[in-house]
């Protein structure tokens, strides 16, 4: 654990991208819940989005993926998207589905995260499932906030689209998990 918390893990410009990412989360609230500035908050969502995607380029291309930043950039991601499918769920009731199915699938994922760093010392990065299962959240809220008024027959198909998602998204997860702790095993009864 001490080396993920290394000054050279920390002090990286992906981190500092992810922190942005964590110090727009109240600017989407307050636009949201308190101006009712939809597009606003899209763009700032967006904005969120962009810098995702720019901090993950910059790692892998110049050679600053860090473990710290493995677990900043989740934590970023997931703060972001609870608050926002929380903030819908505010004013489209049957949203409250996702954000039960979301909160216990992180919770899920945490826990087999933490048995992974306390028994290998290493941080698994994200799969392209879990990527997935992103974009469909995000492409699905920003139609919640574009379209506040959307039927509601629309409105459960894309609740239902996001459930698939995260239940396919955490059962791709449980699985390699399952199978990264199997293979632990087996190879340490060699």
């Amino acid at each position: 654990m001490n080396r993920i918390l290394k000054k050279e893990q920390i002090f990286t410009l992906p981190n500092l991208l992810s922190i942005i990412r964590l110090l727009l989360i109240p600017v989407i609230v307050y636009l949201y819940c308190f101006e009712e500035q939809y597009i606003a908050a899209v763009a700032i969502i967006l904005i969120s989005g962009l810098t995702d995607v720019v901090d993950g380029i910059i790692a892998r291309n110049f050679n600053m993926v860090s473990d710290f930043g493995k677990i900043l950039d989740p934590i970023a991601d997931k703060l972001t998207q609870i608050t926002v499918i929380f903030c819908i769920a505010t004013r489209i009731k049957h949203v409250w589905l996702l954000v039960g199915m979301f909160v216990i699938k992180e919770i899920v994922m945490l826990i087999m995260g933490m048995v992974a760093i306390k028994k290998f010392d290493s941080v698994n990065s994200a799969k392209w499932y879990g990527k997935a299962n992103t974009v469909i959240l995000y492409a699905a809220m920003i139609l919640f906030m574009i379209f506040p008024e959307m039927n509601s027959a629309f409105s459960a198909s894309v609740v239902i689209v996001c459930a698939v998602s995260l239940v396919f998204s955490l059962g791709l997860y449980i699985r390699f998990y399952y199978r990264l702790f199997i293979n632990s095993a087996a190879e340490h009864n060699k």
